[in-house]
């Protein structure tokens, strides 16, 4: 999933509405932010191949230490560890810090056909397959979206116009790249698709203007 993580980030804000948005954006894509600098250390791998599956010509070789349920998991725990310890803020917060990184492997268990890392060295492969019908994956993904950002406009309020036609911009532009991805061409190589995944990170400072615009809810 693309947009289905960055819905588990909004939808966050819900539970843990004292927590930056930029915090729940890493947490939820923290796979898909560590994936790109595997790939170009050359620990991790991914390989252009067209019709892979009906929605991404992508397929991914190997990527235990970013995508695996193990790695995730240890990822998860020393993200929220990190944050409660720093922020000393309760236990609640830091374990949906940790669910929020692990909640990557779930959505992309449902999307990924049988590529998806159980442990970091094990030869075991999971995956629903959603990916394989391509309007499933436009169908699931955009109520995961939907439902995300709904909860994510009730735990919040707007204090100027940045924060509302900021967020409406992010949505926008969210989509648009998603669907840019979904239709347009295979990339040109891995590196290539390394090389732009770290565009992430733009999207993740977006997501930290926007929430900086806005105020949590207090119903």
């Amino acid at each position: 999933m693309f947009i289905g993580h960055f819905a588990l980030g909004l939808a966050a804000k819900r539970a843990a509405p004292q927590v930056p948005l930029v915090l729940l954006f890493i947490a939820a894509q923290l796979a898909d932010l560590l994936w790109p600098i595997f790939l170009l250390a050359g620990i991790e791998q991914v390989r252009i191949d067209p019709g892979n599956t009906a929605f991404t010509p992508l397929d991914f070789v190997s990527y235990p230490y970013s995508h695996s349920l193990v790695a995730l998991c240890l990822w998860g725990a020393a993200f929220g560890g990190v944050y409660a310890a720093v922020r000393r803020v309760r236990v609640f917060t830091a374990l949906v810090l940790g669910l929020l990184v692990v909640s990557h492997w779930v959505l992309d268990f449902v999307t990924h056909r049988r590529d998806m890392p159980l442990t970091l060295h094990g030869p075991e492969r999971v995956g629903l397959g959603l990916w394989f019908s391509v309007p499933g994956t436009l169908a699931v993904e955009s109520l995961v979206f939907g439902v995300g950002l709904a909860l994510y406009l009730r735990a919040t309020a707007a204090r100027d116009r940045i924060g509302s036609y900021g967020l409406w911009s992010l949505v926008a532009f969210l989509l648009v790249v998603y669907l840019a991805s979904s239709f347009g061409p295979p990339p040109p190589s891995a590196t290539a698709v390394a090389w732009s995944a770290q565009a992430m990170w733009l999207l993740v400072v977006w997501g930290y203007w926007v929430d900086n615009h806005r105020t949590p809810n207090r119903n």
